[in-house]
């Protein structure tokens, strides 16, 4: 629910009650001295899904649209009026947590920071994020991105758009892009003062940190969750409810990948950074694109008319360029997607072939299969295969590497085979 209060000006007072009466409003008309050019102000509750049309039905009979109006939260109304207005609303099918379209545009404006904070709380967040992806610390990562203020900009962006309201669409573009380039630099500029300093060593492989290699190499499950965080976003904010939790999941599609990006540069690993930059473009493509369709579809649009149509174009311009970079990119999401799905097909069947050779050896009992890959995370293509062995301690060790590379050879697998042995007593314990 709403208190609506408006200022109403010299000659509009009979102009703005006749047309609250027409749609079954109640209100309270109260004098105005402190200003010769306003006579009254009205105040009246509304649904929260009837402000807009409330609003537009008073500018269109007559009140200037500068008119000076406030929109507040209501607890309670007492009111039968009020009740039958709830109810024909939503007989319109109109949804009953859906805000108007002037407090959609002022909530979008008090989501962007201002540009020092932006930028300041950016740097921080990512500079926690890339040390928690050095340390494989899931809560450090996750904890990066309470702070982080990504879901601002996007938001403007996508309301700027629908409603055509140019300063506000370009506010959240320029953020964008500042967060964007802020973030990469400070990411790799801590990353490579982490590597110079020792805090982590230079031989270590970083893709061994799970928290790095799952966005070094981005598949379609990326993009789902993409939008899945800016349709969420949107609804968050068309409902009116707080965007504090959905901030962390849009934080979630963007700042560890630039962490990775970072480090990737560091540790001078460039298919590393092509895969989280790949990753961090899909990402704030699809959720500008998904909020800028849930808010069009809440059927939110210019408050003149006439920019209806232009609001219109611009809108099915920007989401067919959205639409049409995010085809190029998923190209590369379904590539390293494909590749994924034969990889592990792959490493399935030699871990089946090398299970048979060893079946086949009498007093051979296989420990263990460890598929090393290539370096290259978007392929991660298998290289080699070590086997652990186990065998009697008064037993020769069976001569099995050959036999497993022919069989792997005639399946069609090009691997070194490095075969462990391991003495075994009859109750499968190691001897010292």
């Amino acid at each position: 629910m709403r208190l609506v209060h408006v200022s109403v000006p010299a000659g509009k007072r009979e102009t703005v009650t006749r047309t609250l009466d027409e749609e079954d409003v109640d209100y309270v008309v109260n004098d105005e001295t402190s200003d010769r050019n306003v006579t009254a102000v009205v105040t009246f509750p509304l649904p929260t899904n009837a402000v807009e049309p409330v609003l537009d039905a008073l500018r269109e009979a007559g009140l200037p649209e500068d008119s000076f109006t406030v929109v507040l939260d209501a607890e309670t109304v007492i009111s039968r009026r009020f009740e039958a207005l709830v109810e024909r609303y939503e007989e319109d099918g109109q949804s009953e947590e859906r805000i108007a379209r002037q407090e959609l545009q002022a909530r979008a404006r008090d989501l962007s920071p201002d540009t020092v904070n932006y930028a300041v709380l950016t740097v921080v967040s990512v500079v926690i994020a890339t040390a928690g992806l050095l340390l494989d610390s899931p809560a450090t990562v996750v904890g990066s991105m309470v702070i982080a203020p990504l879901i601002g900009p996007a938001m403007a962006t996508s309301v700027g758009t629908v409603i055509d309201d140019r300063d506000l669409f370009v506010r959240g573009i320029r953020l964008q892009v500042l967060g964007f380039v802020l973030a990469a630099l400070a990411a790799t500029l801590f990353a490579l003062a982490v590597r110079e300093a020792g805090l982590v060593p230079l031989g270590i492989d970083v893709l061994a940190f799970d928290e790095v290699a799952e966005r070094a190499a981005p598949d379609f499950l990326s993009l789902a969750i993409a939008l899945g965080a800016g349709a969420a976003g949107a609804l968050s904010l068309r409902s009116g409810v707080s965007s504090s939790l959905v901030g962390v999941m849009i934080a979630v599609a963007l700042v560890p990948p630039v962490g990775v990006m970072g480090i990737g540069v560091a540790w001078n690993m460039p298919f590393v950074v092509l895969g989280a930059t790949v990753l961090v473009l899909v990402n704030a493509l699809s959720i500008n694109l998904a909020a800028m369709v849930v808010f069009w579809y809440s059927g939110y649009r210019p408050d003149n008319w006439f920019r209806t149509g232009e609001a219109r174009a611009a809108t099915l311009k920007r989401v067919g360029a959205l639409v049409a970079a995010l085809v190029v990119l998923s190209g590369f999401l379904g590539g390293v997607t494909v590749l994924s799905v034969q990889t592990a097909a792959a490493e399935e069947e030699v871990r089946d072939d090398v299970a048979a050779v060893v079946a086949e050896t009498p007093d051979a009992t296989l420990l263990e299969v460890a598929v090393v890959h290539e370096e290259n995370p978007l392929t991660h293509r298998p290289t080699a295969v070590v086997v652990t062995v186990g065998h009697p301690p008064t037993a020769e060790p069976p001569a099995l590497a050959g036999r497993i590379a022919d069989r792997l050879a005639a399946d069609g697998h090009d691997l070194r085979v490095e075969v462990r042995y391991v003495a075994v007593e009859e109750r499968n314990r190691a001897t010292s």
